[in-house]
């Protein structure tokens, strides 16, 4: 199934898609329809703009160097385990929503990843309790500050500015993707038509299950947190010399059977 959230001139609505279009599932987003354990029912909607498909997420876990060909570029060894950090859901955009380029940062730099979107509460996973917590996957951008992200070991400050990550379109379950819950996707990022990045999921060090056992360890996943599962070679603070983002410049992040995000990026 594809969920989505979708903007309303009385609010956000959660959506499943079928053949005739899209149907009202009764939940404000796609995070309070997870959290109820329900897949929803009600009646033909005419779609709207997209709002991030989980508007408010109580926890975004981020991966950090989770491709081997992004680590080499970096110019890293393979990691014995995750690097994590996080973003606020403040930072988080619509499919069609404009990147903000804040007046701070003259670094902006592009990253597509797989997003793991969490169906039910789970700690201490066990692999198969891991699996049958992912409620699906949606495509994630996490454009990041990178001077910001540098100033410190810590690279939060770089990685959650307000108005900066598009995530959506879709909710889609992994009944519908090949490889299930470790699904073997295409991704691949423009910058103005230019292919930027081009990687395949299957290129994941740690894969969606991985993570997820290895994160609800340290804390309880809960329906509607999301994990961003790091982000292929290509970006551009590894070009010689380094691209960034500039204003006017379209974005395009999409993953095969997951969607596509087209995103402007515009001074603020």
């Amino acid at each position: 199934m594809k969920f989505a959230t979708i903007r309303t001139v009385t609010g956000t609505l959660a959506v499943r898609q079928t053949a005739a279009g899209f149907v009202s599932t009764g939940f404000p987003d796609v995070g309070a329809l997870l959290a109820s354990g329900s897949a929803g029912a009600g009646e033909p909607v005419v779609a709207g703009d997209f709002a991030p498909v989980v508007p408010a997420p109580g926890k975004i876990f981020c991966v950090g160097l989770n491709y081997r060909t992004h680590i080499q570029e970096m110019g890293r060894d393979l990691p014995s385990h995750p690097t994590l950090f996080a973003k606020f859901a403040d930072s988080l955009i619509g499919a069609r929503d404009d990147i903000v380029l804040a007046p701070e940062s003259s670094a902006v730099d592009w990253e597509a990843e797989l997003a793991v979107v969490i169906g039910k509460p789970v700690r201490r996973a066990s692999e198969a309790e891991a699996a049958e917590a992912i409620a699906g996957f949606t495509v994630l951008n996490d454009v990041t500050m990178r001077d910001w992200q540098f100033r410190t070991r810590e690279w939060l400050q770089g990685k959650t500015f307000e108005s900066t990550t598009p995530i959506g379109p879709f909710l889609v379950t992994p009944d519908e993707l090949p490889g299930g819950v470790r699904p073997v996707l295409d991704i691949h990022c423009s910058v103005n038509g230019e292919t930027v990045q081009k990687s395949n999921t299957g290129d994941l060090v740690f894969d969606p299950v991985d993570l997820v056992r290895y994160i609800s360890t340290i804390t309880t996943l809960r329906p509607g947190d999301v994990i961003a599962t790091g982000t292929p070679g290509g970006v551009g603070h590894a070009r010689q010399p380094p691209r960034y983002l500039a204003d006017g410049d379209v974005v395009v992040t999409e993953i095969e059977h997951l969607g596509r995000l087209e995103n402007w990026a515009r001074t603020q």
